[in-house]
């Protein structure tokens, strides 16, 4: 019989996840936990999810029953240190419920054991959400007999999965089957409205669908996937008949072997386990098929109170770099070349990378941001310097990213944090870095042009973004602080800070100027060496950043990504739904304990804090809650919210600032960059105009470089073009080409007045530009 069917909204489970894991075999799966029971699971490639959740009713057939993911006293522990098979202990007046979950190691199967003790009377039930190919509402689900075997089926387009069981004699562990619509004729809703499992439904679908199975009180479910509903269902039986507790050690031994492979920062105690599982989280989120590519979380933030697809299921070229960078620092250079070669593979023609894509390259947001087009440079930079670049050819990717770094930063059109265009202090200290470092692979005129715009800006950030005199400034009793963004029409102007910056993800923009914005960007300009710790612009706005930014927990110090923001929980608990509050995100302890450490202050604090804002097991999420608790949302100060968790890029943070502290230095600092700069800001006789930044006035005494990306005759004058001159553009290998125009020369208040002559198109610009002479 069908079951009956209607509309419903779908959506995934909660974004807090207990663990997560893969095998390291051939299993192409990977699974995630939260709740205290099975979450998302993803097949064949860690960006599609197959299911919402595989979780347990617990019955007597009459009257009682409960739903362990509501239950809520329940605890996980991990096989052994940083090995992601888990034990999950469920505990109830009148029972315990013990599951034992691992992937197979080679079959696209996950198995868990279990066990019903307590009360006779109670009975298991199996409950699973189908979420075929990130697909809600076309899923079909079957009650079916395969070779002999009872099943539990679903398919949706090229994928199936099939739920088998078998009892703790290896006999047939189920009793009733059925399955149905969410919302309508699922199993839940039997239980929620009939107190047992009435319904025996064969068949439902096409929607939501969602498969129950009612158990013995011990034995084992295999959950197996293929392209076809037999095939899945011919993996899981076979997986029934593998030793349970043999595919647990040989999981177990397979991690420990590659734990040993990385560098050891030995601490002792609980560090070093947390520092195997945030080795372990950056490897789990590795692709098996697309080898490099790694998410950024095996979660969809507030997924519990969310519809939408992609989540945190997607690669994002910055995150994957920071990963990369923590697999640097833990020696496992094999790794990190893997995701070379990957960056390598999906860069564009003119250098860049999408803002995030799926794992074969098919862009899911397509914002370009400066910081994703510098990091793969810093990435080949650090394999050189460690020797384990292994002979890949780089230098035709870093020519096109500097390349394209030249023709369109100093400003980028999103943030870090996905926002706002212009002028931000985490981009372009990760664009100079990249700059200096992409000059050891250039030769001539691509090298002295990089080297030239790196020193540039490097030069001009506090004349672009240090304001002096604001409010905030003088009720702190500072000189002024950095700004979070300086907009591009805005770059050089006395007035810069009184542009306006609209803040995201606000049910109401603040109209905050931009001098009353701030962020903690300004960070990475010491981190990377570009500016020293005691520099007066930095400590300055460390000391607004704290006042603005900063929340005591219990669990330690936390900081807000800028005043204002809007990405986090509502005041009352509530997911973000497109607007929000914003809250503390551990990443940024990580990055201001990486400026302790440069400061020679004790950086014990900031990794002690981020242990403590983990879940119990050691997961790190993207931002913890910091008000007061709501108990209703599960929301206690300093512990995780309902964003991603684990946030990879937050384990990759802690990572890096244990075997920082460790060496003592920054490890993700780029050589170069450290040698040239050493912190200092540097001096420079010359201005540069375009291809993006056209400054209207420039210093006495300088050089003025002109920089457009196509051959080009310039054509010069002086006050009102008089000493009239051309000259050719010369090509820098770097889609730049560049004159020098001698305003060394000038006096304060002459002009400088020029046009182009584009030999290619024959044709004149047909407008002038001019520049003043200033003091």
């Amino acid at each position: 019989m069908k079951a009956p069917n209607g509309p419903c909204t779908p959506t995934w489970a909660p974004a807090r996840k207990d663990i997560i894991g893969r095998s390291l075999g051939s299993s192409r799966l990977w699974y995630t936990l939260a709740q205290g029971i099975v979450t998302e699971l993803y097949y064949p490639r860690i960006d599609i999810p197959q299911i919402k959740d595989l979780g347990f009713i617990v019955a007597d057939g009459k009257d009682f029953w409960v739903e362990l993911r509501r239950n809520g006293d329940y605890t996980v522990t991990l096989a052994a240190p940083g090995v992601p098979s888990a034990t999950v202990v469920h505990r109830h007046s009148r029972f315990t419920f013990t599951a034992e979950v691992t992937p197979s190691q080679r079959r696209d199967v996950l198995l868990i054991r279990y066990k019903l003790e307590g009360d006779a009377a109670l009975k298991p039930y199996a409950l699973l959400a189908a979420r075929l190919g990130d697909d809600s509402q076309n899923n079909m689900a079957y009650v079916e007999t395969h070779d002999g075997r009872d099943v539990l089926w679903a398919e949706q387009g090229p994928f199936a999965l099939a739920l088998t069981a078998a009892g703790a004699n290896g006999s047939e562990a189920y009793g009733k089957r059925s399955v149905g619509c969410l919302g309508v004729s699922d199993g839940w809703q039997d239980f929620n409205r009939n107190g047992r499992m009435t319904w025996t439904y064969d068949e439902a679908g096409p929607g939501a669908v969602s498969l129950m199975g009612e158990l013995s009180p011990a034995g084992l479910l295999s959950l197996g996937f293929a392209a076809t509903k037999e095939a899945a269902a011919t993996l899981s039986a076979a997986a029934l008949m593998d030793n349970f507790d043999e595919e647990i050690e040989e999981n177990t031994l397979a991690w420990q072997s590659w734990l040993r492979e990385c560098r050891p920062a030995t601490f002792g105690g609980q560090i070093d386990d947390r520092l195997a599982l945030s080795a372990t989280v950056i490897k789990v989120h590795q692709d098996q098929t697309f080898r490099g590519a790694a998410i950024a979380s095996l979660s969809i933030p507030w997924g519990d109170t969310s519809t939408s697809r992609g989540g945190y299921h997607l690669v994002w070229p910055r995150d994957l770099v920071q990963t990369a960078g923590a697999l640097v620092a833990m020696g496992s250079f094999r790794d990190a070349r893997e995701v070379l070669r990957y960056l390598m593979a999906t860069q564009h023609d003119d250098g860049h990378w999408f803002q995030n894509q799926w794992l074969g390259g098919r862009p899911f947001w397509q914002g370009v941001q400066l910081d994703e087009a510098a990091f793969p440079i810093l990435l080949a930079a650090a394999l050189q310097s460690h020797g384990a670049l292994d002979g890949i050819p780089v230098k035709s990717m870093i020519a096109r990213a500097a390349g394209f770094i030249c023709r369109t930063g100093p400003t980028t059109d999103q943030d870090r944090w996905e926002e706002d265009s212009g002028l931000n202090m985490f981009t372009i200290a990760v664009a100079i870095a990249a700059l200096v470092e992409a000059a050891e692979y250039l030769d001539g005129a691509a090298k002295s042009h990089a080297l030239r715009v790196a020193d540039y800006w490097n030069a001009k950030l506090e004349d672009w973004a240090f304001v002096r005199g604001t409010e905030l400034a003088g009720q702190l009793g500072v000189k002024g602080h950095f700004i979070r963004t300086v907009p591009l029409d805005a770059l050089g102007s006395p007035n810069a800070g009184e542009a306006p910056v609209v803040i995201k993800n606000l049910s109401h923009d603040p109209n905050l100027p931009a001098s009353g914005q701030v962020s903690t960007d300004c960070l990475q300009l010491v981190r990377y060496g570009l500016r020293a710790a005691d520099d007066p612009a930095i400590t300055d706005t460390i000391k607004v950043m704290d006042h603005l930014l900063k929340t005591d927990t219990p669990s330690g110090p936390v900081w807000h990504r800028y005043n204002n923001d809007g990405y986090g929980e509502h005041n009352d608990g509530s997911g973000f739904d497109g607007t929000g509050h914003g809250r503390g995100w551990p990443l940024l302890t990580g990055e201001r304990g990486h400026y302790a450490l440069s400061a020679g202050e004790d950086v014990m604090p900031y990794i002690e804090a981020m242990m403590a804002m983990s879940n119990p097991v050691g997961l790190m999420p993207e931002q913890i809650w910091d008000t007061d608790p709501i108990p209703e949302h599960g929301l206690f100060l300093g512990q995780p919210s309902g964003s991603a968790m684990p946030l990879v890029w937050t384990h990759a943070e802690f990572a890096k600032l244990c075997h920082s502290l460790a060496a003592g230095r920054p490890v993700d600092r780029p050589q170069a960059a450290w040698t040239r700069y050493r912190g200092e800001r540097p001096k420079i006789d010359y201005e540069i105009w375009g291809p993006s930044y056209q400054p209207s006035r420039i210093a006495a005494g300088r050089a003025l470089y002109v920089a457009v990306t196509a051959p080009a005759l310039v054509h010069f004058g002086t006050n009102g073009w008089q000493d009239i001159r051309d000259i050719d553009t010369a090509d820098t290998l770097l889609g730049v080409h560049v004159a020098k125009l001698p305003t060394d020369m000038l006096k304060p208040g002459d002009r400088i007045e020029f046009t182009f002559f584009w030999p290619e198109s024959g044709n004149w610009e047909g407008r002038n530009f001019e520049v003043t002479i200033e003091v």
